[in-house]
């Protein structure tokens, strides 16, 4: 396990009900069902820390088909609402949504903009340090 995903695990709430991790065997059937491939980290990400609550900002996840957060339905809203196909909903932001490309970069797609994307990440771990942690940890402090 990395260091980020060390430090997102350490921060991470507990709760009662907490969310499982998928499988590969879930990762390929999303894959299927959206016709496109998740990039190397994003899956790393699903696969391993997927299962992680921190704050107000919730990522995707594949384990329950009928969470708001599953990949698949979160992938289809976005692209009907105007999203790029060729990226994939990481983690929505109101309006916006953070999304990443098939060489794993992050970009935040807003609706208003059509199909423009700008970068944010090289890669979702960053992602999850540099947004994720660092800007829930701020919000936390205030």
């Amino acid at each position: 396990m990395n260091a980020i995903a060390q430090l997102l695990a350490q921060k991470a709430q507990k709760t009662h009900f907490p969310l499982e991790l998928p499988t590969l065997d879930d990762v390929i059937e999303a894959q299927e069902a959206m016709l496109i491939h998740i990039p190397i980290e994003m899956r790393d990400y699903l696969l391993n820390s997927s299962d992680s609550i921190y704050g107000a900002l919730e990522p995707v996840t594949l384990a329950d088909q009928n969470s708001h957060t599953y990949l698949p339905d979160v992938a289809s809203n976005a692209w009907e609402r105007g999203m790029p196909r060729e990226m994939l909903p990481f983690c929505e932001k109101g309006k916006s949504i953070y999304c990443v490309s098939e060489d794993g970069e992050v970009f935040l797609w807003r609706e208003e903009l059509g199909d423009e994307c700008e970068p944010v990440c090289d890669d979702v771990w960053q992602w999850v340090r540099d947004i994720w942690l660092e800007a829930e940890s701020d919000q936390i402090d205030e």
